[in-house]
Parts: structure tokens; sequence; C-alpha cells
């Protein structure tokens, strides 16, 4: 039996690897994009409802849902904080 790690590795390459840091990226991407999707259904928000609360277009809510869409801090704060009633917290680590 193949670990998940031991698959990636396979996959993309071992961390550091080019193709394994754009595959870790966009995983992160698309994570996001759920996390905020489960947290406006929690809230029994609309994606146009969650919009017009945070001052941005349900268009790009739904990319964002979708992992379709780049997202600047600034509007993931506001998403999150104005739209969501949540807090943001970021962590940073060198991933080795």
């Amino acid at each position: 039996m193949t670990s998940l790690a031991q698959h990636l590795d396979q996959q993309y390459g071992k961390r550091g690897n080019k193709k394994r840091e754009i595959f870790e990226q966009e995983f992160e991407a698309f994570r996001l994009g759920v996390m905020i999707q489960e947290m406006r259904k929690e809230k029994g928000l609309t994606q146009e409802a969650l919009a017009n609360k945070c001052g941005t277009t349900k268009t790009y809510i739904s990319r964002i849902e979708n992992n379709a869409s780049d997202i600047r801090l600034s509007t993931l704060v506001r998403i999150i904080q104005e739209g969501l009633g949540g807090s943001l917290q970021l962590r940073v680590s060198s991933g080795f």
C-alpha cells in the first residue's frame, strides 16, 4: 500500500520540485475555496448574499469557490470578516 506522501512524491516529485510546488499551491487554493463555500453554506448565505455583504460580485465568489480565480489577501479578509463574520489566521511554513 502506498501512502499519500509516497503517491505525491511519485506523481509530482519531492517537495521543492517545481511540479510539486505548483500542485501544493493549487491544492491550497482549492482548499480555501472549499472552506469559504462550507462557511457560506453554514451561515445560510447564497453566493450573491455573501458577495453583497463583502462588496464583491457573485461571479467572483463562485470563481473563488471553484478554484478559478486568484484572490487578493485584502479581499479574502473582507470575505471572511465582513461576509462570514469569521477571523483569518495565516501560518507561514518553510515546508521542509
